[in-house]
């Protein structure tokens, strides 16, 4: 059960139990406000306290962060999952292609990593994902286990205490090999999916680096420093190097990659109840090392 516990010292003595939460604890209004109308929510010695409840040296403030859970409407269903990290507060995973991760009404009644997880974590089963990937997107992938955690690693995001880095394999070879791509993206008119590079748009920037080149292909490492819909799909198309099989941006290659060849290799982040730094990495997938063993590293 994800709990929080704070021991209140001298320095802390008279404090109210709402200063103490947003302060010490760090959490949100939006967090303290469910918690607090959640019967064991917040408890002192046991015993059911609210908010403007003053605290006292000795006195231990608990926080009991699934007492302000409302569970996922999603139907389980089991399948494989390749998890990377796991405690109370958070998992990390190595999501498979193609698996949407919420439901969709493009899709309807299609198996989703959240009902994989509702299968996996059971009854009371809470969905917050933190860095979503599209369907056709392979590798690591955080997901909070409470409301609570989730805020606090969405803080993170696109800080450097929440790092991503992806692989990707595009057509051609960007010129030159490295650089940075800070151009803004909007939604191209007349579709509900695609973007587009739109002076309008929101900013977006990304860095690129070309690991390897050969056979018309290379291997890309991207480094995304916000997070537009598609941006690094777009972004690469915009340098003239779509994704391999990315039939959106540029050409379907089902027979080479029945999708974009973008794969989320990387994640470091402060993990926001313990402190501690997680750094994973996940290899590449089949169907990319295929393309890297045929074309550009071929032996």
């Amino acid at each position: 059960m994800p709990r929080l516990e704070l021991e209140i010292t001298e320095a802390l003595d008279g404090r109210t139990v709402r200063s103490l939460l947003r302060g010490e604890l760090g959490l949100s209004a939006g967090c303290v406000g469910r918690l607090k109308r959640a019967e064991g929510g917040i408890t002192v010695g046991g015993v059911r306290v609210f908010t403007n409840a003053v605290l006292q040296t000795g006195d231990t403030l608990t926080v009991d962060l699934d007492a302000a859970e409302r569970p996922t409407a999603v139907e389980p269903v089991p399948m494989e999952l390749d998890i990377a990290f796991e405690d109370e507060h958070l998992l990390i995973l190595n999501k498979a292609a193609p698996l949407a991760v919420i439901p969709s009404s493009f899709s309807p009644g299609e198996p989703t990593l959240a009902g994989g997880l509702a299968h996996y974590l059971g009854p009371g089963f809470s969905f917050h994902p933190v860095n979503r990937l599209d369907r056709g997107t392979t590798g690591l992938m955080a997901v909070a286990k409470t409301g609570c955690v989730h805020e606090w690693l969405q803080r993170q995001l696109h800080s450097g205490d929440f790092f991503r880095q992806y692989l990707a394999v595009c057509t051609g070879t960007p010129v030159p090999w490295e650089g940075t791509i800070e151009l803004p993206i909007g939604r191209a008119p007349g579709s509900v999916i695609a973007r587009q590079v739109d002076s309008g748009g929101q900013s977006a920037l990304t860095e690129y680096r070309v690991l390897e080149a050969g056979g018309g292909f290379s291997l890309v490492e991207l480094t995304p420093h916000t997070g537009r819909t598609h941006q690094l799909r777009v972004h690469m198309a915009a340098l003239g190097c779509p994704l391999a099989g990315d039939w959106l941006y540029g050409t379907e290659e089902a027979d080479l990659i029945p999708r974009p060849a973008l794969h989320a290799a990387r994640l470091e982040l402060r993990h926001p109840v313990t402190g501690e730094r997680l750094s994973l990495e996940a290899s590449l997938p089949q169907d990319m090392k295929k393309i890297l063993e045929r074309f550009i590293c071929p032996s």
